[in-house]
């Protein structure tokens, strides 16, 4: 009879009740990795700490600076295994002196036990049980090898946008080294005025009107093809599709992708618009046509009637005007402007098809707010 009725259980019920298990299992899993990434991260943390303002506290211990990590690395290789080469160390010293001071500041450097005695063993002992008041105040929320990699950003204000970013965006790892590459902070700062620039490295990329979608340049590497060789609009139109969640990443926040070579007929007569999204934060259609040749009169003037289309009979009341980007491989400003009235919301924007020199957008972006400072 017991067995009858197991037998009769609704399978709704049955996937229910192992649907709430699973998101139980789940979340579980994500706090278990979340603790132990955030464990990792004080811990290397408080290592710095004991090198930078107990071990190494006055002129004379810093003298014998690399003998210390040295000596302390075989030691902890020896007693707990790889993983504690004096590269290490040194990558926990530098952790602690930048976010000590600009991440931390005197909130944190109160609960931390640094005195003016001797160096004692028992300081080392005070300074470790620390970390468990850090568990309680930790401002880190990004994995070890995150800060490995914004560490590496000498710039202050850069490494606060990419910090930002990675915890806005929950990007991986391997995305930050992406956006990091491609130069991403700089590409948008060449694209807005001064006081905006200084709001990236306080807020991140703000998605509050049309231009704060555009980059300067759209960073398409990833999409295989070879810079000097000849390839077709659908060519690169495929390669975009087969690709579409780096391509997604590399356009920015909120966008969704909705269809490619979308048609809409009027007057009898069908247009195809290359690729369609839709901007969740902007709330309004984005339309992108991509031109592999230099940039023409004719191309500004087709995407003034495909987002006039779109703003007339596609849009609703409360949606925002319809965003028209000609992303070509080539334009000519004075044209662009020539061409389009100042309030078109139509952006010629261009690609490349390799990562940018990094040193050379930062000198110039140098210059341009060296220009706007006179």
């Amino acid at each position: 009879m017991a067995m009858n009725k197991i037998q009769n259980i609704d399978d709704n019920i049955v996937a229910d009740v192992a649907a709430h298990i699973e998101r139980l299992i789940t979340d579980a899993r994500a706090n278990v990795a979340r603790s132990v990434n955030l464990a990792e991260v004080i811990t290397k943390y408080e290592i710095g700490h004991i090198i930078i303002e107990v071990v190494q506290e006055g002129e004379e211990r810093a003298k014998y600076g690399k003998q210390l990590l040295k000596g302390v690395s075989e030691i902890l290789t020896e007693r707990l295994g790889d993983g504690w080469s004096v590269e290490t160390l040194k990558k926990c010293r530098k952790f602690y002196q930048i976010y000590s001071v600009n991440k931390i500041g005197s909130t944190l450097s109160t609960q931390l036990p640094i005195e003016d005695s001797v160096y004692t063993v028992d300081r080392i002992q005070k300074s470790a049980t620390s970390s468990r008041k850090l568990d309680e105040i930790s401002p880190f929320t990004l994995s070890w090898s995150h800060y490995v990699v914004l560490m590496r950003i000498e710039a202050e204000e850069e490494r606060h946008f990419y910090e930002i970013e990675c915890q806005k965006q929950n990007w991986s790892v391997r995305q930050l080294q992406r956006q990091y590459s491609s130069s991403l902070y700089e590409r948008l700062a060449l694209s807005r005025n001064k006081d905006e620039v200084m709001r990236l490295s306080h807020e991140g990329q703000t998605i509050n009107k049309p231009d704060d979608i555009i980059k300067n340049p759209l960073t398409l590497e990833f999409l295989g093809l070879k810079p000097d060789a000849s390839y077709s609009e659908t060519k690169l139109e495929n390669a975009i599709i087969d690709k579409m969640q780096h391509f997604l990443l590399e356009l920015g926040k909120g966008f969704l992708f909705e269809a490619r070579q979308k048609r809409f007929t009027f007057e009898e007569e069908n247009f195809y618009v290359d690729l369609v999204f839709y901007n969740r934060l902007l709330q309004c259609y984005v339309l992108i046509d991509l031109k592999v040749g230099k940039l023409t009169h004719q191309d500004l003037g087709q995407m003034q009637m495909y987002v006039n289309y779109y703003d007339r009979y596609v849009k609703q009341d409360f949606e925002k005007p319809t965003i028209g980007i000609l992303l070509c491989k080539e334009k000519k400003d004075a044209l662009v402007e020539l061409t389009l009235p100042k309030d078109s919301n139509i952006y010629a924007q261009q690609y490349a098809l390799y990562l940018p020199d990094k040193k050379l957008l930062q000198n110039k972006l140098q210059e341009w707010l060296e220009e706007q400072e006179e």
